[in-house]
């Protein structure tokens, strides 16, 4: 059995009444909505969605969008599925489902936003990989989605937003690395022109700055997120004239393939060089332990999905308490590496 109508037949009901029944509607006694429920049940009655959505005007998904490509997610990333396992935990007690928009490498962000626009795929919209300067917020705002930004940017049309405390990253390590003695520090910036990036590398001046000491241009290192991209950056810190003794990077995934690239030209962490990270999966097992920044990804996607729903009309009322906007702390593990 796949629908209402043959719902009804079955039961010899009006389809108003059953559906009535399963939309748990007052005007149906008691007696008839059990009826209703045990034989849907027994006999696998499936909901129309696409006509459910269009008498509430809403599809019941949101949407999380996010790049993809073999030098992004094709090599174990697990930071994203961590973060959804905490999103739908919250969507689950809404009956909102959360569905993965996957733009890929190969294609513009905006357009690929511009098209799952057109399509009224999602009722709303969460947002990663922000960008310093990101059209995709005004678009959103000008369709008047409902959205919230996993990262920030210049661009601000004053929807919610929540980021890691990179500022707070960059604080706390740079001051660890030049008390303990390190004059030359590098940074790995992550891929494109993620805003990120931009804040990090900005603390870092300030931090650095205030100790009379600079970053040089050359120590600014671009890799994709990837162990690939990790192992790369390992040569081009021994090519540097006057190399960095000490790096810190923003994305966890680098980590891996630095730690092989660095021992393969010589240089061994934590004793030659002093390496800060992120934690993950991938690093539990290095030697030396990693230090390492650490958080809860899975409460970081339920407070994304809270702060989501608090702007939604529809269920504002159940997070009345939910931040709008928040720079998310990170805690600093010791380890070996630096």
């Amino acid at each position: 059995m796949k629908g209402i109508r043959q719902l009804a037949e079955h039961l010899d009901i009006s389809i108003g009444t059953v559906s009535r029944a399963l939309n748990g509607k007052a005007d149906v006694n008691e007696e008839t909505r059990r009826r209703v429920l045990e034989a849907a049940d027994r006999l696998g009655y499936v909901a129309n969605q696409s006509g459910r959505s269009l008498r509430k005007g809403s599809t019941g998904v949101i949407g999380f969008m996010m790049q993809t490509g073999p030098e992004i997610t094709g090599q174990g990333d697990t930071f994203f599925m961590s973060v959804f396992d905490g999103v739908q935990t919250v969507f689950a007690r809404h009956k909102l489902d959360l569905v993965a928009l996957l733009c890929s490498s190969d294609e513009d962000p905006d357009a690929y936003l511009q098209r799952v626009v057109a399509r009224g795929f999602a009722d709303a919209i969460i947002l990663s990989a922000t960008r310093l300067h990101d059209a995709r917020f005004e678009l959103l705002a000008r369709h008047n989605i409902p959205f919230i930004t996993l990262g920030r940017s210049q661009t601000d049309v004053g929807q919610p937003w929540i980021d890691l405390d990179f500022e707070g990253m960059a604080e706390v390590a740079i001051e660890r690395l030049v008390k303990s003695g390190h004059r030359h520090i590098g940074l790995i910036w992550p891929h494109g022109d993620l805003n990120l990036g931009h804040v990090f590398v900005q603390q870092a001046r300030d931090v650095l700055g205030r100790h009379g000491l600079s970053l040089a241009d050359n120590h600014i290192f671009r890799a994709t997120p990837s162990e690939t991209g990790g192992y790369g950056v390992a040569r081009q810190i021994m090519a540097c004239e006057t190399r960095p003794t000490a790096v810190v990077l923003v994305n966890e995934t680098l980590v891996t393939g630095l730690y092989r690239g660095l021992e393969e030209v010589g240089l061994m962490p934590g004793k030659d060089i002093a390496i800060i990270g992120r934690q993950s999966s991938q690093a539990q097992f290095l030697q030396p332990s990693l230090t390492c920044f650490s958080l809860s990804l899975r409460d970081l996607g339920i407070s994304l999905a809270e702060s989501l729903l608090s702007v939604m009309p529809e269920y504002q009322a159940h997070y009345p308490d939910a931040v709008k906007r928040k720079l998310w702390p990170m805690e600093l593990i010791e380890g070996q590496s630096g």
